[in-house]
């Protein structure tokens, strides 16, 4: 995880449309990126279906919403149009910015450990700041604690 206070590292990856992000394009506006393990999978469904119920509520607080997982640009495409999805999707399939977010970790699974994504949120504000930072968290509520948490942030 990364500390709170610290700037949040820039990155470049590309969307469920293949158009090139980076998180510097942002700045300005509060970001709650969010990365978790995979595309159609029941918690990451019900985390991004979250996401886009409350969405109307996030960009009212001037928040965007950035999802990322190590899927490609064309599960993210499927994943977005099965559940109208209204915001961004990354495809980071080399797992470089998970990394560097600290959210690939050492899972344990029925006895059986691999690395892979953690599902982590952090909400970064207006000039690139980490200002939360959560790991392990729980796909359902997700959504409703980090809209709760701008309100913190002067949303």
């Amino acid at each position: 995880m990364l500390e709170l206070g610290t700037v949040a590292p820039d990155f470049e990856l590309s969307d469920q449309d293949g158009v090139t992000h980076r998180l510097s394009d942002y700045r300005g506006r509060k970001v709650v990126l969010y990365f978790y393990p995979r595309d159609n999978t029941a918690g990451c469904t019900k985390q991004a279906c979250g996401f886009a119920e409350r969405y109307p509520q996030f960009a009212e607080k001037g928040a965007v919403v950035l999802g990322v997982s190590k899927d490609s640009v064309a599960s993210h495409k499927r994943f977005q149009q099965k559940y109208s999805l209204p915001f961004t999707l990354l495809a980071d399939p080399e797992h470089a910015v998970i990394e560097a977010y600290g959210a690939w970790q050492e899972k344990k699974n029925y006895g059986k450990v691999s690395m892979g994504t953690v599902r982590s949120t952090y909400l970064i504000d207006e000039e690139g700041i980490v200002r939360r930072a959560v790991t392990k968290v729980k796909a359902a509520d997700d959504p409703q604690v980090e809209l709760d948490a701008l309100d913190g942030l002067g949303a």
